[in-house]
């Protein structure tokens, strides 16, 4: 079995772009300001960010513990929520793994994407890869989204859009997901926030310039 940490990802296909081993799984693309004020930032605390790579770590080793090297699991995590992608042999191993992710400390939700099949092929998962590089290039060609408050997953031709955004960053992106080559199904799994909410999470504008010193 096989689990990916997000956090190397972006190291490892720099090397190897179609790895067998990175199912769904390209660098993230981050373009420069787009409209003006909107920059690609990662919407969650760095304090959710840091608890995420643990929960993907303390994952990956309580599953290798568990299932050894029975199937090929993804583990991926935004803002506390897990989503599991990827292959086991059978539906007890599916729950199992399920059990294992909800009891690692942190995770408040689990989406459970697991198919009960043999392992994909080279050539599915190189598939899979460039789709997620082509979605994650869209997404910074679209000038009405920040490309990094999304994360990107593909699973033997579906994929899984993660992050914290609006209803409708959530429909544009899906929108653009969908129109891509390769895909054959979108799965949301996203945290829908406010236009309220993104609005406190943009860079605030910065404050005059300083006023001048009245004459003495």
């Amino acid at each position: 079995m096989k689990f990916v940490s997000r956090k190397l990802l972006p190291v490892i296909l720099a090397g190897a772009a179609l790895g067998g081993s990175l199912i769904g799984c390209a660098p993230i693309v981050v373009g420069g300001a787009v409209m003006g004020s909107l920059v690609a930032s990662d919407r969650r605390t760095s304090g959710a960010q840091l608890e995420d790579e643990g929960i993907e770590l303390r994952a990956a080793s309580r599953l290798r513990d568990n299932l050894g090297e029975r199937g090929h699991v993804n583990v991926n995590s935004y803002n506390r929520r897990v989503l599991l992608t990827g292959e086991v042999p059978s539906a007890q191993d599916k729950q199992l793994v399920e059990q294992v992710v909800t009891r690692v400390e942190n995770v408040q939700l689990v989406v459970n994407e697991l198919a009960v099949l043999g392992n994909a092929s080279l050539t599915q998962r190189s598939s899979d890869t460039l789709v997620t590089g082509r979605i994650k290039a869209a997404l910074v060609d679209a000038k009405d989204l920040f490309a990094n408050a999304y994360k990107v997953v593909t699973e033997r031709g579906t994929t899984y859009l993660m992050g914290r955004v609006t209803q409708r960053e959530a429909d544009r992106a899906t929108e653009i997901a969908r129109s891509t080559p390769g895909v054959q199904k979108v799965v949301r799994v996203f945290e829908i926030i406010s236009e309220d909410e993104l609005r406190n999470l943009l860079p605030k504008p910065a404050a005059n310039e300083t006023k001048a010193t009245p004459a003495k």
